[in-house]
């Protein structure tokens, strides 16, 4: 088999191959973790969790209408990341957020592809539209 055969992958729901090099947007997903402040009070921050390669592809209108909302279409958008699988990737989840291009979007849900069993998860996320 070729190296060029081999790079390719399918990814779900996306209606074309893609190559491993597609992974072209480098995101870093960011965990919350809670300290104490001087006053011994409790201060949310958010620190790098993973920094990965993803494929990002924008939602229609019309699905960001059914998860969102109508009156949501224009405010926020949604996509979907592709990373690969790893560990780590495995443990990300809503109540994670991504940042991206010096944007935060938050995590809605994650799931693996239907490439097989640890090869890819795919994460939608939003972000308000500004």
């Amino acid at each position: 088999m070729s190296l060029s055969i081999a790079c390719w992958r399918l990814i779900e729901g996306w209606g074309f191959e893609m190559r491993i090099g597609e992974l072209d947007r480098r995101i870093t997903i960011e965990r919350m973790a809670v300290t104490a402040d001087e006053f011994n009070s409790p201060v949310e921050t958010w620190s790098p969790f993973i920094t990965v390669w993803a494929r990002r592809k924008d939602s229609s209108d019309r699905l960001r209408t059914e998860v969102l909302g109508a009156e949501q279409v224009g405010s926020f958008l949604l996509s979907h990341f592709v990373i690969r699988y790893s560990p780590k990737a495995r443990t990300v989840s809503p109540i994670d957020r991504i940042n991206y291009d010096g944007r935060i979007w938050n995590i809605k849900a994650t799931k693996e592809t239907s490439e097989g069993r640890n090869r890819f998860i795919e994460i939608s996320a939003v972000r308000e539209n500004n």
